[in-house]
């Protein structure tokens, strides 16, 4: 196993959720009240260390950051079973001290709960699409533009925050660690299992469309 890839999984993971989080506090408390404004703050922020992390990361880990990425990679053979493990506790593990971090920095309690609900048909849906557009971004790239990654993960996650009802988690890990701050980008745990359902059947349903769309030589097992 490659620890250096494991370890730029659980700094990648820590570094974009802290700007997650803590875009969103500084977004509302800048914005006044006005959610567009809050949430446009917030996206942009998103965007851009997208594209720093995945520039900067994506040659030793390939930059997953994300559970959902790291199960479909598994399957299409990219990564092996322990290793794709070892990401995934690097991911929540790294997140969730992105989350504290995040909450220190804005003097804000340390350990909370969020409060916010997302829940219902729509937000589930908004989920397994934003998910399975992020996932075709990724395999479709990788297979037809492999230099333009960074650029078009970036460029997918700032247009799914306003496109899809849910503002696009689209990544497990991240749901799980906003459940664990009570500002703007939180979700009240109750919501996480249903969302992270949606996520996982979208990410297997682009990685199924995306053999079909974009058919990939044989490739060896990495990492």
């Amino acid at each position: 196993m490659n620890h250096r890839a494991v370890l730029a999984e659980a700094l990648g993971s820590l570094l974009l959720f802290a700007t997650v989080i803590g875009s969103g506090i500084m977004a509302e408390r800048l914005a006044g009240g006005n959610a567009a404004v809050a949430l446009l703050g917030n996206t942009l922020a998103t965007g851009a260390i997208l594209f720093v992390l995945v520039t900067m990361l994506g040659p030793v880990s390939g930059a997953h950051m994300n559970p959902a990425v790291t199960l479909v990679m598994r399957l299409r053979g990219h990564i092996r079973t322990d290793a794709a493990l070892a990401y995934i506790i690097a991911q929540l593990a790294g997140g969730i001290i992105g989350v504290w971090l995040a909450h220190l920095m804005f003097d804000l309690p340390i350990l909370q709960l969020s409060t916010k609900l997302h829940y219902g048909w729509g937000q589930w849906d908004g989920e397994a699409v934003a998910t399975f557009g992020l996932l075709l971004t990724i395999i479709g790239t990788m297979r037809m533009r492999s230099d333009c990654i960074s650029t078009s993960v970036a460029l997918y996650i700032v247009a799914a925050y306003w496109f899809t009802s849910s503002t696009s988690f689209a990544n497990p890990a991240i749901t799980v660690a906003r459940s664990l701050s009570d500002s703007f980008a939180g979700i009240a745990p109750s919501c996480v299992p249903a969302f992270v359902a949606a996520q996982i059947l979208g990410a297997i349903a682009a990685h199924f469309a995306s053999g079909i769309v974009f058919p990939a030589a044989q490739q060896e097992e990495v990492a």
